[in-house]
């Protein structure tokens, strides 16, 4: 009997809170009638899993089985989900299926593996290389967790050996390691040694036994282990702790015995040491990580493990509560991040959706054209022109695409090499922004994930040895070209799965990928024989030598070597690009953001009607994003440094005059002035973009300081993450503080800000309302219904004043019209205007949910400082006005693009008819199909039309 199908849920517009310790799912039930009000028809939560205690962001879950017990465990995550049905509201959650919290010890399945290593019961968990080239490693797990060399932490007695609670550990500061049981019998002996003479029979058979057992359980490394003898091992462990803690309960002498013993082993170094070299893991100098890693981790941060989350046993484990909260109807949807990091993201897709029809108890065939069973986006960065794939089982992207098309519609292209001139002869900067990638994603290579690409490297020796025609290329050729191949890849990553499939164009992009790293060898005087980078094509293709037996042996391996090749590529261009080269080419800023490339000087009308026409058709349930917890600056902050486009000589002659004196402010260090000139152009924008609209000034140094530290640690250029360099830091830190501290600097500073705020503003105002009626899922990060001049994590996490915002929108609810919109308008700086936009926007949405959720595109043409376009369903229709680079229109002449500003231009309409546009109550007969554009915009400066 076939299941019935039930109506899958699919949100018409979202909104994303931001959970921690101090925003719990009560506090978070608490905003829920605000945000039903203001209209949206989900709730997006960021990951409710348990994490790492005191995570504020919780993408370092340390168990997918559970809800995190710090914002309210599985009982308050019910009530939130109850409350939320109540006003009619869905919930989605974020996911995170690539990797683990590992730090501190609250990883259970992590410390599961340290204490018995590959026979632990979740070893197949982790992405662990146990035959790594070097030896040391073999069977064992790298831990860099010391703050210096190991000899030296040894020596300083910084490690001891300590028994409390029932069980044995290395103690390392507060970090608690968990010994192997094999280990344990070791200590046990010495325990034996320190009893008395005439300590009864029974207790020293006892303490034999244990530690015989202990002995005898089979190495962690033994290849005949089942998953019944791991099972079985763990159970033992079990007995035999529990036995060990009667024993100890009962006898003194024992007790007395243990405490001497740990105190003879901690003061022997070389005894200690011995003891330590017998556990699963290998304790190593946090630094020694990159080179020698052989966990898979998240990016470079060793307390994030990979997940092998192509094994069926770890999908299903850690899908197990997720997918009973989607039976309970709990949950409506799921927000995946990072599924670049997964094996085969294509089939994870599937597995996820075929787990949700089964929890929904509905009939799903991945090949026909039946409904996704559950509403699913994707963290994906799409490269400008990049597709996402067709067969995916998603709706869409979580919004980055659609972030980086809309923000560079705010860019006056025709200004770019005005800018690009500016910003070389303030930094000496010259070159591309692709010149900037390709060294960011060498360095990355070299610096923080060589690990990797050593592991990758030797693998691809190993294949190497398998055919006559390619067994002579040396490590270092292989090594070498696998890191050019890298840093030119086009993309952040391809498709191929494990059976050969591949995506289309997956080929042409490895193509090109090995043709530009050929030029760039040729360029570099062509160390490496070009038949290197065709070997390396061969394998990435799986354009395998031979047929038969063999031929299939080889495709196989080929197949292994490309599907890890693709893991690799995702985080060396997200390193690279996002954390790298974004802070090294800062051109214009706004345009250095997730999603986006900074080589692209905006984004052309046209370009923009084309994506989104083919979103509409293609992903209509797509997320759109605004700003998120991962964007470099909130959208306000971009919408204003975007206006510095429009006038670069305003912009030039500001920089020139204030060049000089902060040459007195700066510093002269070994290595070039303090701040460079790169980070004093980046701080001169973001105080621009930044400068608080409300001229509340009180935590603005302590925001921009701790802005450029990350800022100049990310380049890499000056000081890093990995060795900062405390006199340049410090120096950024004064030259903030002195910078601002100057009256002549802040006086231009805010005249700057003066002259750009409206017209900012204006960019700001235009891009939420296209973001709210575009083809697509709008969602709006927390409090980005107000102004959000937010700047890199964690700043864009503080607290939201929602009761603030609750009487903001009463006010909205009593009296909208015409008149407060104009009033609200002449106030903008404390937000409301653009809380009036997005409440009457997502009113909208929800009055008309077939015309913006099914809806068609149409754009419209009214010449370049107008976006606008139509959503059209039976006989509805929407038509969106958002003015642009208002700035250049008004010639600075007035504040915002009213009325006769638009002088004769016409607003093409699909059809003639009566409108209202929803912002202000205006109501418009159009006669023809067009309506003079002074007369829509002449009392308000966008205008949402619909049709009545």
């Amino acid at each position: 009997m076939t299941a019935p199908q039930a109506t899958p849920h699919t949100p018409s517009s979202t909104y994303r809170l931001q959970l921690n310790a101090d925003f719990t799912f009560a506090d978070a039930r608490k905003v829920l009638p605000y945000l039903a009000r203001l209209g949206v028809s989900d709730v997006y939560l960021s990951p409710i899993w348990a994490s790492t205690p005191g995570s504020t962001h919780g993408y370092d879950v340390t168990d997918h089985s559970k809800i995190n017990p710090e914002l309210g465990d599985l009982a308050g995550l019910h009530k939130f989900s109850a409350r939320a049905t109540e006003l009619g509201l869905g919930v989605i959650v974020d996911f995170v299926p690539n990797h683990m919290g590992i730090q501190g010890g609250h990883n259970p399945y992590w410390e599961d593996v340290l204490m018995h290593g590959q026979a632990s019961r979740y070893a197949h968990f982790f992405d662990i290389s146990w035959q790594p080239l070097k030896r040391a490693l073999e069977g064992k797990v790298l831990l860099p967790v010391l703050g210096d060399q190991y000899g030296r932490v040894l020596e300083n007695g910084e490690l001891a050996l300590e028994y409390a609670g029932g069980r044995f550990f290395v103690r390392y500061w507060e970090r608690q390691l968990p010994m192997s049981p094999r280990s344990i019998g070791l200590v046990l002996d010495a325990v034996r040694a320190q009893l008395p003479r005439a300590v009864s029979e029974g207790v020293l058979a006892e303490l034999s036994s244990l530690s015989r057992s202990m002995e005898s359980l089979p190495r962690s490394f033994s290849s005949a282990l089942t998953d019944g003898d791991r099972v079985g091992r763990a159970q033992e462990l079990e007995v035999m702790t529990r036995r060990l803690r009667t024993l100890l309960d009962a006898s003194a002498e024992t007790r007395e015995a243990m405490a001497a013993a740990l105190a003879a082993i901690n003061a022997d170094t070389a005894h200690l040491d011995t003891l330590i070299s017998e556990q699963n893991y290998r304790l190593a100098f946090w630094k020694v990580a990159a080179e020698e890693i052989n966990y898979r981790r998240f990016f470079d941060i060793n307390d994030l493990a990979a997940l092998r989350m192509e094994d069926p046993r770890v999908f299903a484990w850690a899908h197990t509560t997720l997918f009973e909260l989607i039976r309970g109807g709990v949950i409506h949807g799921v927000r995946l991040d990072h599924t670049d990091g997964l094996y085969d993201p294509a089939g994870y897709f599937q597995a996820l959706q075929a787990g949700a029809a089964k929890a929904l108890g509905v009939d799903w065939d991945p090949e026909g054209d039946s409904p996704l069973p559950l509403y699913v986006v994707a963290e994906k960065i799409l490269e400008p022109g990049e597709k996402l794939p067709n067969d995916w089982a998603v709706d869409g992207t979580t919004g980055y695409d659609f972030l980086a098309e809309l923000n560079g519609v705010f860019v006056d292209s025709t200004n770019e090499d005005e800018i690009s001139a500016i910003y070389r002869r303030f930094t000496g900067d010259r070159r591309s922004y692709g010149e900037h990638l390709y060294r960011g994603k060498q360095l990355i290579q070299r610096v923080s994930l060589p690990g990797e690409v050593n592991v990758l490297t030797e693998s691809l020796e190993r294949l190497g040895e398998m055919d006559l025609r390619s067994r002579d290329f040396t490590l270092s050729a292989l090594r070498n070209a696998v890191r050019e191949v890298i840093a030119t890849f086009p993309v952040y990553r391809t498709y191929i799965r494990a059976d050969g499939s591949r995506e289309q164009g997956d080929n042409a992009k490895i193509a090109k990928a090995v043709r530009d790293a050929k030029s760039q060898n040729r360029r570099e005087g062509g160390p490496l024989d070009p038949s290197v980078f065709d070997y390396l094509e061969s394998v990435l293709t799986v354009n395998v030598p031979g047929e038969g037996e063999q031929g299939e042996a080889t495709r196989e391996a080929y197949t292994e070597f490309a599907l890890k090749f693709q893991q690799l590529t995702g985080p060396v261009t997200a390193k690279g690009a996002e954390d790298t080269a974004f802070y090294r080419y800062a051109r214009l800023l706004s345009l250095n953001e997730v999603g986006g490339d900074p080589a692209h000087f905006g984004t052309r009308l046209a370009d923009f009607h084309k994506v989104a026409g083919e979103r509409s058709r293609r992903w209509p349930h797509a997320m759109l994003s605004g700003s998120t917890h991962d964007t470099k600056r909130g959208e306000d902050t971009r919408a204003r440094i975007s206006v510095l486009s429009e006038i670069p000589q305003a912009w030039g002659a500001f920089v020139r005059r204030w060049a000089g004196p902060i040459l007195e402010l700066s510093q002269e260090q070994e290595l070039g002035l303090a701040p460079s000139p790169l980070d004093a152009y980046t701080l001169l924008q973001t105080m621009l973009g930044a400068y608080p609209l409300d001229s509340k000034l009180d935590d603005f140094p302590d925001r921009l300081s701790a802005y450029i530290l990350k800022a100049s640690r990310e380049a890499k250029l000056r000081t890093s993450w990995a060795a900062p360099d405390e006199e340049y830091e410090g120096a950024l830190d004064t030259f903030v503080r002195e910078l601002l501290a100057n009256v002549g600097f802040a006086n231009a500073l805010r005249d700057l800000h003066i002259l750009v705020s409206p017209y900012g503003a204006q960019n700001g105002l235009s891009a939420t309302l296209a973001r709210l009626t575009a083809p697509g899922v709008p969602d709006t990060y927390q409090g980005s219904e107000g102004w959000n001049q937010s700047l890199v994590d964690p700043d864009n996490r503080r607290p939201v004043d929602y009761p603030a915002l609750t009487r903001r929108l009463t006010r909205l609810e009593k009296g909208a019209g015409l008149s407060l919109a104009q009033k609200l308008l002449g106030n903008y700086e404390d937000g409301g205007i653009k809380t009036l936009v997005a409440w009457a926007a997502l009113q909208t949405r929800d009055a008309h949910p077939e015309l913006f959720q099914e809806g068609s595109y149409r754009s419209i043409s009214a010449g370049r400082h107008l976006l606008a376009f139509a959503r059209e369903h039976g006989d509805e229709l929407a038509v969106t006005v958002a003015p642009r680079l208002t700035l250049t229109l008004t010639r600075q002449a007035v504040p915002w693009a009213l009325g006769e500003t638009w002088g004769n231009r016409q607003l093409p309409l699909p059809s003639s008819g009566t409108f209202e546009n929803v912002l202000t109550g205006e109501r418009f007969k159009v006669r023809g199909g067009k309506i003079p554009v002074a007369k829509v915009l002449e009392e308000f400066p966008l205008a949402l039309l619909v049709k009545r």
